[in-house]
């Protein structure tokens, strides 16, 4: 019995996987399409006189140790694409936290007090336009290192979207939420947790979306500028620097796969955190 009834969850496994790749495949198909064009047409570009990219079949070609072998590690700089992927993604998850709690803090705090906004938007809207690469040299001559530099041009990229959406949300919480607190006298703490947060959390996760895409954009500038760190941006710079053009568009690939993934992360997350009927 017991064989038999492993036999029968095995085939129900089966069959349920099978039903639902069915009903995913049609979606699956036009982006595989738009692939394949893409890389033929990218193929063809390379074949022409003149052309100075290679094409996927090149790129594969000069890369495949680097494909095969992601995990390698030679010392100081000397790492697989696995452990430079890695760094990098430390460096987004440290930066990008302390920009998700000081952006959410703040933006709460200049939403409920109309005197801490006014005194703190032009600030803000100075330094957010600042690109990215342009904190660079201003924190390195302030830190003096590589390391809390990068961590620092994360951080200041990746907080403005997090605290306007933040303040958004919570200036637009309905009257009506406001109306029912006065009724039942609610205080701080319970309008906090009860209304005010809850109202706010889909432009919370907006701005954390976005953030963790801008997050992930600052960190490959900071590493292209910085020298002697593991990250793939300096990856990316080392093998532009030594003419490995496939070794940087291989690179390319890897970011934005993992840039896919993580904006994917963010969203499941808000599937499980946001109320479905406030997204």
């Amino acid at each position: 019995m017991t064989v038999a009834s492993r036999r029968r969850n095995n085939t129900n496994f089966d069959n349920n996987l099978i039903s639902r790749l069915q009903k995913q495949f049609p979606d699956l198909i036009p982006p595989a399409i738009a692939l394949i064009i893409f890389l033929v047409a990218w193929q063809a570009f390379s074949w022409l006189p003149g052309a100075t990219l290679p094409g996927p079949i090149q790129v594969i070609q000069d890369t495949w140790m680097l494909i095969m072998y992601p995990f390698y590690d030679r010392g100081g700089i000397d790492k697989g694409l696995f452990w430079q992927i890695w760094a990098s993604l430390q460096r987004v998850a440290i930066s990008y936290t302390l920009a998700a709690i000081v952006g959410i803090g703040v933006g709460i705090a200049i939403g409920v007090n109309k005197t801490i906004y006014k005194a703190l938007d032009p600030l803000f809207q100075l330094l957010r336009t600042v690109p990215p690469l342009a904190w660079v040299p201003i924190s390195l001559a302030a830190l003096r290192q590589n390391e809390p530099a990068a961590l620092f041009v994360i951080f200041i990229t990746a907080i403005w979207p997090i605290l306007i959406n933040t303040y958004v949300g919570v200036t637009q919480i309905p009257q009506d939420y406001n109306n029912v607190a006065k009724v039942l006298q609610l205080n701080k703490k319970d309008y906090f947790f009860n209304i005010l947060i809850p109202a706010a959390l889909p432009y919370i996760f907006t701005g954390l979306r976005i953030a963790i895409g801008l997050a992930w954009l600052a960190i490959i500038a900071a590493e292209i500028v910085m020298s002697g760190i593991v990250g793939i941006g300096f990856f990316i710079w080392d093998a532009y620097q030594n003419n490995d053009v496939s070794e940087v568009i291989l690179a390319l690939v890897y970011i934005g796969i993992v840039g896919l993934l993580l904006d994917k992360l963010m969203a499941w997350i808000q599937t499980l955190i946001v109320p479905a009927e406030q997204k």
